[in-house]
């Protein structure tokens, strides 16, 4: 073998070690009581080469380099999360998002709408890039890099179902959206509005969204201090919008049980997951909410390209 190819072979077989050591030199988000310091995916992901099988064209230097390409990508995603565990106790069950889940699978474009109040517009968050819609939309783009993503952010703070149902039209349902996120029910609670009042408007709100041809889920308010001070109140409203969901068939992420499971089986103080007001999330709850939806997203779409058939209707969301 001349020099020249011993050269060439010797910097082929360091690509993979290389590829690692920038992976595994990538920064740790560290934490803080009260704020969690800027996770690292809460920016948008640089431009992500979209990986294609290997092409019989290509000598084998450019496959092996694209293999390396592929197996960095992987690895820094992981890098990308923050140590958030699923909850133990929740409903392991995962239904299916037939609309969205689809779309992604043949990746066309998508259109996600987070509908909802403070919570959702992101009051807590250090920055617009670390409320819960963009982590979400950074998330799903890493995972599908070529597909068209958009997550547009409807939360207006201080509202609940009745300013909402106001806006619906103009705010989601002319945007025409493949998935709507609707977080619902925190105000109406700290108001000592009629729990049942406000379940009459979800579900007019739900019908409508339906009908345009959208998958939904319902997101319950988040377990925190200030909620929680309203006793039966709140436990009233978490109960009746879970029950809806699982009569309805419609999509549901219960908050509530998440959170009180960070803090009562994960022993996280309230001041890891929520600011000083005692009722917004901070990054890091922000960014484990959005990790958690995001996988079950992600689940659906594993479903679909495994051609798992579950029925349309068929919509009950568990996280993880």
């Amino acid at each position: 073998m001349s020099d020249r190819r011993r050269v060439g072979w010797a910097a082929l077989t360091a690509l993979p070690a290389l590829a690692l050591t920038i992976v595994l030199n990538v920064p740790a988000c560290a934490q803080t009581a009260g704020h969690a310091a800027a996770p690292a995916d809460a920016a948008e992901p640089p431009a992500q080469v979209a990986l294609a099988k290997p092409d019989a064209s290509k000598g084998i230097a450019s496959q092996t380099i694209d293999k390396v390409k592929q197996a960095t990508t992987k690895a820094a995603d992981i890098f990308r999360r923050v140590p958030c565990l699923a909850p133990k106790r929740s409903n392991q069950a995962m239904g299916s998002l037939p609309h969205v889940a689809r779309k992604l699978a043949e990746n066309q474009p998508v259109v996600i709408i987070a509908f909802g109040s403070s919570s959702t517009e992101g009051y807590g968050s250090t920055s617009p890039e670390f409320t819960y819609p963009n982590r979400l939309a950074a998330q799903l783009r890493r995972k599908y890099p070529t597909a068209d993503i958009t997550v547009l952010n409807r939360g207006k703070g201080g509202e609940d179902a009745p300013e909402m149902m106001k806006r619906l039209k103009n705010a989601v349902i002319d945007e025409k959206p493949d998935l709507v996120i609707w977080q619902v029910g925190t105000n109406a609670i700290l108001r000592n509005l009629d729990p049942a009042a406000t379940m009459a408007q979800v579900r007019e709100g739900i019908e409508q969204i339906q009908a345009a041809g959208s998958d939904v889920v319902l997101v319950d308010p988040q377990y925190v201090p200030a909620v929680n001070q309203k006793g039966e109140n709140a436990r009233s409203m978490v109960k009746m919008l879970n029950n809806f969901a699982g009569v309805h068939r419609i999509g549901i992420f219960p908050r509530f049980e998440v959170m009180r499971e960070w803090h009562e089986e994960q022993a996280l103080a309230f001041e890891r997951f929520s600011i000083a007001d005692g009722l917004h999330m901070n990054d890091w709850g922000y960014a484990c909410f959005a990790q958690l939806l995001g996988d079950d997203i992600i689940r659906s779409v594993g479903q679909i390209k495994l051609g798992v058939n579950v029925p349309a209707d068929v919509l009950t969301y568990r996280p993880m």
